[in-house]
This record gives C-alpha cells, structure tokens and sequence, in this order.
C-alpha cells in the first residue's frame, strides 16, 4: 500500500547498543510499505530514501567530513579507474542489495556492464561499496548491513571508512567465501582488487580536520 510522501517523517536507522534511544521503536507503522510503492516515493520525492524489510527510512543530511570524505574518494577513485572497466558512483546510486533491501552506499564501484532493474536508476551488481561511517549509523553499517552486503553475488569489497581519524577497514571475499580483513591507517593506502595501485589516505582524508 503507497504513502504519500506528506505522512513520513525523517528518522535515523537503529541507534546503536546501549544508546539512550536504543529501546525506542525503529519506525512509525505508516513507514511501511512494499517495494513498489517505495520506489514510487523515493522517485517521486526530493529526499532520498532507504527500504529496509518494509520499513522507509529518509536519509539525512551529513557533516562537512562525511562529504568531503565521499568527494575524495569518487574523485581520486575516477581518476584511477579511468581507462578501465570500472568506475565510481557516487552516493545517489540506489543498490537493490536484496528484494526488500534497497540502500544509498556512499560510493559504489561497478566494474563491466551495469545491471540495472527498473528505470535505469537501480544497481544490481555492485563489485565494491565503501560506507563512511557516522556516529548515529556505525553499529547498523558494520552489523546488519554489512550482513546484507555480504550476501551480494558478485559483490568483491566492503569499505569503512572513518571520519575521525585516518583509518580504513577493506573487507575482501575470498574464494570460499570467507571475507578477509584488512587496515590502513595513517601514512597507509586503500588497497582495492579494482585499483591498479593503492590509493594513499592523504588524497582520501584531504582538507579533513580531525576534532580535538
């Protein structure tokens, strides 16, 4: 059954473990929906939408960090990739991660032809996604979204990246299927399967200020 775009409201995901609000309902029943009358409201709406098993989440805006995290990583990542068979996206790329799963990770990399499912605007085949990881949202990525992610056929890599400080975990899938980890840190590099050489931390976190 469609909701109309006026009765929802902006929410956050899940808040983490042991958070004041951890205990508090995830959705207003109205939230929910089937998949097609969510993408009829993400389509037809000027803010960007998650599903999740039924329930509409609104996403919500980012800090400074977060942004010029992503900027970093679609520009430095364009630049790398150019020439070959894969290419960055950035967060406005929707990714059916399962039938009742429809998510925005913060860069998506497609390598060879893009599938696409209904109008062009939802990928099917991503090879590596990278999530940059917010306060409010860091237990939901690396737990129950992380889950989903590994359940992507084709899907190679997951990324997090942190905005407080220069680190980054790669998540690999290895041939029987175990995901093998690894971190950068500092001086380090991004090591992606796609790369044709690391990415240095020092383009990623460029014009970053770290808090005190």
């Amino acid at each position: 059954m469609f909701t109309h775009p006026a009765t929802l409201h902006r929410m956050s995901y899940p808040p983490a473990p042991g958070s004041a609000e951890y205990h508090q309902p995830m959705a207003d029943p109205k939230l929910r929906m089937d998949v097609d009358s969510y993408l009829v409201l993400d389509r037809g709406s000027e803010h960007k939408h998650e599903l999740w098993d039924g329930e509409v989440y609104a996403m919500s805006g980012a800090s400074l960090a977060h942004n010029l995290i992503v900027g970093n990583l679609v520009r430095h990542l364009g630049n790398a990739l150019d020439g070959s068979a894969c290419r960055p996206l950035p967060s406005d790329m929707r990714v059916r991660v399962t039938r009742e799963r429809y998510l925005y990770p913060d860069v998506t990399i497609v390598c060879g032809p893009a599938a696409l499912d209904g109008e062009s605007d939802v990928l099917l085949n991503p090879s590596t996604i990278i999530e940059v990881l917010s306060p409010s949202t860091a237990a939901f990525d690396r737990g129950d979204k992380f889950a989903a992610y590994r359940s992507v056929a084709g899907l190679d890599e997951v990324v997090f990246v942190s905005q407080h400080e220069r680190r980054v975990e790669t998540y690999t899938r290895q041939a029987d299927d175990a995901w093998l980890m690894r971190e950068s840190r500092d001086d380090g590099a991004l090591v992606l399967r796609s790369l044709p050489a690391p990415l240095a931390l020092a383009l990623i976190y460029r014009d970053v200020v770290f808090a005190a």
